[in-house]
């Protein structure tokens, strides 16, 4: 068996393997070591019980590169998107309930039981998330400059800076608030129901340690208006057989370019030798070399855990244990009986209300009270729950009769004050079921079993710091030039030959795959300079 390859990737996860992917069709020899048995990272799909294929972290895409997806061939490689009509469901308790989605006629009259006025509005706000998304999208597949050096950075800032004055003062402020801003200000400015801006303002939260009334919150809601769905632009989907069919598709496609894949092959050091990277060796002892090393997981776990801090510059050791890893969030697998059976919509068969996401948050008020338990550190009372059953879309996942649901839960913090996971594992999965069960009744009669992954279990598990599912902040000073520290944003770090290819890089967390592809293009250009 050989040793030596040209580029070695730390971690199986999708921007991994799509970095691998580019190298390996340029011709070089590519080895991807994966500590888990199983490809995906956090975007993977695992029979936990079987006959039941539950994409057990991320569970919905939209934002995968169109451009990854044409290079690759990953269609001829098992890639599927399955469109979801409506995308959003959100039941409230006194019986009256928002269904909104990609047929805007449905939406706007869905809209209009609440408010006319915010029915009224709802395209025009959409239209201006989109004309911000039109002016960012593009950056998340640049390299992003360095503000503190060369010319050349100071050149694209400069085109940076010209795109942005051709959007006009109204745009222009717009984005900024967007970039910068919080989402309840911006949601108070165009709507009057609480309910729709309520379902809104999950967009802005996901995967975050604040409250929609942050500063920063905004910045995720054009994120449900950008990205594709076999071309329909911000519609998301699911991945048809489980989103881990992203890596299982990537992972094909870069096999076919000879690359190497190696899961059970856990990362224990990266070798250097006078500044440059030699190679790694693995937990059993195992070492392979490569001139380049690119990796895929956090910066906590790259620079100190698999480095000795003596050979990073101190600057730097000191901006890498700076990054935010707080994390709130918690997900439950649930293996169902049945479809839940929602008070507002009766009835035992599938229905629109199952093909998106089901949100149990019924105010913006629901939601702050929520982060203020986990900012004192306990699990949410009333959580918000984003709840999503694929096998309404696609049954392949279950058994015939049988149902996933992905729960996603906010807010729920990593360190507890006055008690510990061990304790409150259990206890806070009740308390979620019972929430869902005063919406749909027959959801806890319908449980077959299930699984839950609080903090701890997804940084355990998945090998992301903190549990944090964005592999660090996504801040506006923890993002484009600033990501994953300053200086460092293109990919490259102090030590040559040694790359971040994950979501701990521009642009960062979300299934994208722009980081491994960005990562892969300045890999290339490297080695041929």
């Amino acid at each position: 068996m050989s040793t030596r390859y040209d580029a070695i990737i730390i971690g199986g996860g999708h921007n991994g393997l799509v970095t691998a992917a580019y190298l390996g069709k340029a011709g070089k020899k590519v080895l991807v070591l994966e500590r888990r048995g199983v490809l995906g990272g956090c975007a993977v799909t695992e029979e936990i019980w079987p006959g039941y294929k539950v994409s057990t972290a991320a569970y919905v895409n939209s934002l995968f590169r169109p451009e990854i997806i044409r290079d690759l061939e990953l269609k001829k490689h098992g890639f599927q998107m399955l469109p979801r009509s409506p995308s959003s469901f959100t039941p409230f308790p006194d019986g009256r309930y928002l269904m909104m989605g990609p047929d805007k006629e449905m939406t706007r009259r869905a809209v209009a039981k609440f408010s006319t006025k915010d029915a009224e509005n709802l395209p025009k706000y959409e239209d201006m998330l989109m004309r911000v998304a039109d002016f960012l999208e593009p950056q998340l597949t640049q390299i992003p400059p360095d503000p503190f050096s060369g010319i050349g950075n100071l050149f694209q800032l400069g085109k940076i800076g010209l795109n942005f004055r051709k959007l006009g003062r109204q745009t222009a402020t717009e984005a900024v608030e967007v970039l910068t801003g919080a989402a309840t200000p911006i949601l108070d400015r165009w709507f009057e129901s609480d309910e729709l801006k309520a379902t809104l303002a999950t967009d802005a939260v996901i995967g975050a340690f604040a409250p929609p009334s942050h500063p920063g919150t905004a910045y995720v809601l054009f994120h449900h208006v950008m990205g594709e769905c076999d071309g329909a632009r911000g519609v998301w989907g699911y991945v048809k057989g489980g989103i881990g069919m992203i890596a299982a598709s990537t992972a094909r496609a870069a096999e076919s370019f000879g690359v190497e894949i190696r899961p059970n092959s856990e990362v224990a050091k990266i070798n250097t030798k006078n500044g440059s990277v030699t190679g790694v060796t693995l937990k059993d002892g195992t070492e392979f070399t490569a001139p380049v090393v690119a990796s895929s997981v956090d910066c906590n776990l790259t620079f100190l855990k698999f480095m000795d801090e003596k050979d990073l510059p101190g600057e730097f050791v000191a901006a890498v244990k700076k990054i935010d890893y707080s994390s709130a969030t918690v997900k439950i697998n649930v293996a169902l009986s049945e479809p839940p059976q929602f008070n507002c919509l009766p009835g035992t068969a599938i229905g629109p209300q199952h093909h998106g996401t089901m949100h149990i948050c019924p105010s913006m008020e629901y939601i702050e009270r929520a982060y203020d338990d986990a900012k004192y550190g306990k699990p949410a009372t009333n959580p918000m729950l984003e709840c999503t059953m694929a096998t309404a879309v696609d049954p392949s996942l279950a058994p015939v009769g049988k149902h996933i649901l992905s729960m996603f839960i906010q807010y729920a913090p990593y360190h507890l004050k006055d008690s510990t996971w061990d304790v409150e594992r259990d206890r806070f999965a009740d308390r979620c079921f019972d929430i869902l069960n005063e919406y749909a009744p027959n959801f806890k009669a319908s449980v077959i079993d299930r699984q839950i992954l609080a903090p701890p279990d997804l940084e355990r598990i998945y090998g992301i710091t903190g549990g944090n599912i964005m592999q660090g902040a996504m801040s506006l000073s923890s993002m484009f030039s600033f990501r994953p520290v300053a200086g460092f944003a293109n990919y490259q770090t102090p030590i040559r030959g040694l790359y971040m290819c994950g979501a701990a890089a521009h642009p960062g967390g979300g299934v994208m795959g722009a980081a491994g592809w960005n990562a892969s293009r300045v890999i290339l250009k490297d080695r041929v300079r």
